[in-house]
């Protein structure tokens, strides 16, 4: 099934309640004004398409990546920027939302080429639309092994004190099943385990076993939850990007 098929098909197996007529019609008014939200997200997002145009440029001897998407720096208080706005909405409605970068073989990119020439713009092997994250990667990356640090110690700390006693005894009396569980489990066994317990308030002692089980189950977690650096492509967005593919079928990716 060729590329643009498949991803036509794909659209239309999102459930109804997601779907949107893909020959919706862009209708807008120009803005009068820029916030400087927009501005900082526009700068940020500048950069980020700048990083990895030079990352394959730079370093790749077979591939060229040409910049494509629109990087008109009028803001919304210019003169100008109200017929701007016109032809951008026109040409949403034609082909789509254009992807930030175009890459092609070298071979195939011939001298005075235009990127207005759709036959030119078909010949690229694929297309990204780049999107920035205002997390620092590295930073990002440091908070999450800490975190995963944290509820490790913290784990052990826990499944030690609910070994011994005095709930050691009271935990294999109730749930000797957990008891064994708990007296075997490695970290890995962690990472997947779930469990279920009915809180017993009868004595202290169980009372704060309880406490120590709940607290391990919070921990586990933790442990278990997995967060990355994410996007949220929206489904208007998606729409006008299924537009562009069908009207040039080249290979589109979110970097």
């Amino acid at each position: 099934m060729p590329y643009k098929s498949r991803i036509a098909h794909l659209l239309h197996s999102l459930p109804s309640a997601l779907r949107i007529d893909s020959d919706i019609e862009i209708k807008a008014r120009p803005p009068t004004m820029a916030s400087s939200m927009f501005l900082t997200n526009k700068e940020q997002g500048d950069w980020a398409e700048t990083i990895v145009l030079n990352a394959i440029n730079d370093f790749s001897t077979e591939f060229r990546a040409i910049k494509y998407g629109r990087e008109d720096s009028i803001a919304a208080s210019d003169p100008g920027f109200p017929a701007f706005f016109t032809k951008y909405i026109r040409e949403l409605n034609v082909i789509g939302k254009r992807p930030d970068i175009l890459i092609y073989r070298k071979k195939d990119i011939p001298k005075g080429y235009t990127l207005e020439d759709d036959s030119f713009v078909s010949q690229a092997v694929a297309a990204i639309e780049v999107r920035s994250s205002s997390f620092l990667a590295q930073r990002y990356a440091d908070y999450m092994r800490n975190r995963f640090k944290t509820a490790t110690t913290t784990i052990e700390t826990l499944r030690t004190r609910l070994l011994s006693d005095p709930y050691g005894p009271l935990l294999y009396a109730r749930k000797p099943e957990l008891h064994r569980l708990l007296e075997s489990a490695t970290q890995a066994t962690f990472e997947t385990l779930t469990f279920t317990f009915r809180r017993l308030s009868s004595t202290t002692e169980l009372q704060e076993m309880s406490s120590l089980l709940k607290d391990l189950r919070q921990q586990i977690k933790v442990l278990q939850k997995r967060d990355y650096l994410s996007i949220t492509p929206k489904i208007e967005d998606l729409i006008l990007i299924n537009r562009w593919i069908q009207h040039f079928d080249v290979p589109h990716f979110y970097l």
